[in-house]
């Protein structure tokens, strides 16, 4: 099974180049610690809570790189389904439509295909995370007043692309039989964005059913 997921999971299918930390920073350690507690198969509930004495923002900030790379590849590997003809919106499911808008070229909530969407979330997260007055990597570098507040926008955006997943292509996953690994990611990120109130429950509610059965 892990020879499949390797080959399922590989950085050729990565969907964005992935965000590092510098080894040697602060948030280096902080980041190999949380994937050691991953790693560890300790419960999920308790691996997104604060270690004691960090700082909250810096751990907000390994993590929400780490969900941008995490998602990133899950949404790699069935990107190739997800075409202009097969999600010609971006949606989960007939009740719930996402619109795309930003600074830029959609200054109004527009309707777009699935793939031109994730396309732009996708460009759009890179620009904020590898932003040095958003996410500063040098440490006694102050995070911005506005940081949770982006951080909010960002793994709202993030979720979405996990509503996509689950309700349009989960078919594919089951397929190469990374369900447990999707699972998993999904089960750390509701933990955390929930642990540190960052996504609004009213966009949690395209998976509220799928989520009461997983997290417990």
């Amino acid at each position: 099974m892990a020879t499949k997921l390797n080959k399922v999971f590989n950085k050729d299918k990565t969907f964005r180049p992935k965000r590092k930390f510098e080894p040697g920073t602060q948030r280096f350690d902080l980041h190999k610690r949380a994937q050691a507690s991953l790693n560890a198969g300790l419960d999920l509930k308790s691996v997104v809570q604060l270690p004691l004495g960090e700082d909250s923002n810096d751990w907000i900030a390994v993590h929400v790189v780490d969900f941008f790379n995490r998602v990133n590849l899950i949404y790699g590997t069935v990107s190739e389904f997800c075409t202009v003809q097969s999600c010609p919106v971006m949606s989960g499911g007939p009740r719930y439509e996402y619109r795309w808008q930003d600074d830029h070229l959609y200054r109004r909530p527009t309707a777009l295909p699935a793939p031109h969407y994730m396309s732009l979330l996708m460009d759009w997260i890179e620009a904020q995370i590898n932003n040095e007055d958003i996410f500063p990597t040098n440490t006694g570098v102050p995070f911005p007043k506005n940081f949770q507040q982006v951080c909010k926008k960002i793994l709202t955006r993030l979720f979405r692309v996990f509503v996509h997943v689950y309700i349009h292509h989960f078919d594919r996953v089951l397929a190469m039989g990374a369900e447990a690994h999707v699972n998993t990611c999904y089960k750390h990120f509701y933990y955390f964005v929930i642990e540190f109130t960052l996504v609004d429950q009213r966009e949690l509610v395209p998976l509220k059913e799928m989520t009461e059965r997983m997290c417990h």
